[in-house]
């Protein structure tokens, strides 16, 4: 029987609690700083093409036609989507990178670049070339990309340290918890941006930027990336094994074998089980390599379900305020407030669905029965009225069972894979592991964001939510084998305890 919760954080000390906050709140300022880009499009949509006047606090009376770029809003608004797309595509080829990275080098480092190095992109990007008044195309799209790659460095960095100090009891609900970061990060983000926008869009970009700038110098003096670096590690000093790996990580995702041999070995005596407690730990754990991560059990079908399911998590994203304004007039700001419920449904979707997963000791049937009903709130978000009430929850309904899946495969379930049984001997392939995972997943984002404004500016947005409705369609079809084996083994289970009843 799986423990309760208050029995997973009974094991937990105050380095726990700080490992968490500190990656929890570095993450956050990250995705504040790249929401600031999807709040604003409106505003750089209208700075690029010609005939905009300025509404802003400081020059109200000026015009913007000398500073355009594109002759009408449908060329700015295709750019905007090849901007995202350009993002998506370096950010997954850095997540590929900098996984394999972060598993060869000091984490804090790895994580502290990435957070303060986008920082100074995104203040270039945003504020740097709006008060030069450079506006050039290959400028954004090399800044863009640069930024890409550096952000790339963290999400795998920080995943990584939560599993260094987190162990497999309870990780569905603690990494479900911590997961909402990112929506978290929006929320603020959709504020902050909100809250200076009417001074200009520059200033969006300047006040993220900085704040997040600040968390990464936080986050080098403050953060321990192992329990190991206070000389804890033993499971009573930590309340997890930290220099081990989860000998049965990989039971809930994709096997049913093991259960039967470790119930043979209960029936045989537990003399091996002491056996193995006396053996000696590796003095120096091994990195594995990029092909022998892309080849462990379980993390191709999951890293392309992310890949569909990260498309459509990230339409949101960066079109959600965008939608909102255009398709129901509503001012940028009412829009940006408005988006961060989409955020509020995709944080408790991944904690009550995180907890679900870990009482269950499963993680595929609770993401498949989501995913379904996500199919449901996307017909239903897509004939919304305009009503910002009924709008709101629709959007945190969408976001339960959309942002949940999301959150628990790059998380918890990229935990999982990384502290698997086929790893033992080699604990270093946690960051690996959530780089390729969350880089398929943002390969596929990439190519979706540009198909998003090219659909649209075709086909209107109703097309755009059906073109949603079969990727979240096509994540059901690529985790379905690990489905089977899941609910077979949940069958047999059931049918030898009623054997024993």
């Amino acid at each position: 029987m799986p423990p309760s919760c208050c029995g997973y954080l009974s094991q937990y000390t105050h380095h726990h609690l700080v490992v968490f906050l500190l990656t929890f709140f570095s993450y956050v300022l990250l995705h504040a700083s790249r929401k600031t880009f999807s709040n604003v499009k409106v505003s750089i949509s209208a700075q690029w093409t010609p005939s905009f006047q300025n509404g802003s606090a400081f020059s109200p009376g000026e015009t913007w036609d000398d500073n355009c770029m594109f002759s009408d809003e449908r060329n700015a608004t295709l750019f905007l989507g090849a901007l995202d797309s350009i993002f998506l595509f370096s950010y997954a080829l850095g997540l590929y990178l900098s996984g394999v990275v972060g598993d060869r080098f000091n984490l804090r480092y790895v994580l502290c670049f990435g957070l303060c190095g986008s920082a100074v992109v995104e203040f270039m990007f945003g504020t740097l070339t709006e008060w030069l008044h450079i506006y050039n195309v290959y400028v954004y799209c090399t800044l863009w990309v640069v930024n890409g790659l550096l952000q790339s460095a963290v999400w795998p960095s920080v995943v990584a340290v939560m599993g260094n100090w987190f162990g497999k009891q309870g990780r569905g609900f603690v990494f479900g918890l911590w997961s909402a970061c990112a929506s978290v990060g929006n929320i603020l983000g959709a504020f902050l941006a909100s809250s200076v926008l009417k001074y200009g869009y520059e200033y969006a970009f300047l006040v993220t930027s900085v704040i997040q700038f600040a968390g990464g110098v936080v986050v080098f003096f403050g953060l321990l990336t192992s329990p190991k670096e206070i000389g804890l590690s033993s499971e009573s000093e930590t309340g997890l094994s930290a220099v081990e790996t989860d000998s049965d990580s990989h039971r809930p995702l994709m096997s049913d074998e093991e259960k039967e041999e470790e119930e043979e070995e209960e029936e045989g005596g537990g003399d091996d089980e002491v056996e193995v407690e006396d053996e000696p730990l590796p003095a120096t754990p091994r990195a594995i390599t990029f092909c022998q991560a892309f080849c462990l059990p379980g993390v191709l079908p999951y890293s392309l379900a992310y890949a569909c399911l990260k498309l459509v998590n990230y339409s949101f994203f960066f079109w959600l305020p965008f939608y909102l304004s255009n398709n129901f007039g509503w001012k940028e700001a009412e829009a940006d407030r408005l988006s961060v419920w989409y955020d509020v449904g995709g944080i408790l979707g991944g904690t009550v669905q995180g907890l679900i997963s870990d009482l269950m000791g499963k993680r595929a049937p609770v993401l498949a029965i989501s995913l379904a009903l996500a199919m449901g709130a996307l017909v239903g978000y897509s004939n919304s009225p305009n009503d910002q009430v009924i709008n709101a929850a629709l959007l945190a309904a969408t976001g339960f069972f959309i942002g949940g899946p999301s959150n628990m495969i790059s998380s918890a379930i990229s935990a999982d894979l990384g502290r698997q049984e086929a790893l033992r001997g080699s604990q270093q392939a946690l960051a690996t592991v959530t780089g390729i995972v969350d880089g398929t997943g943002s390969i596929g984002a990439a190519f979706g964001q540009y198909l998003v404004s090219l659909i649209e500016s075709k086909l209107g947005w109703m097309c755009v939510f059906y073109f949603f409705i079969v990727m979240t369609g096509g994540s059901i079809l690529f985790i379905s084998p690990l489905l089977f084996k899941e609910v077979r083994a949940m069958w047999r289970d059931r049918q030898a305890l009623q054997r024993q009843l």
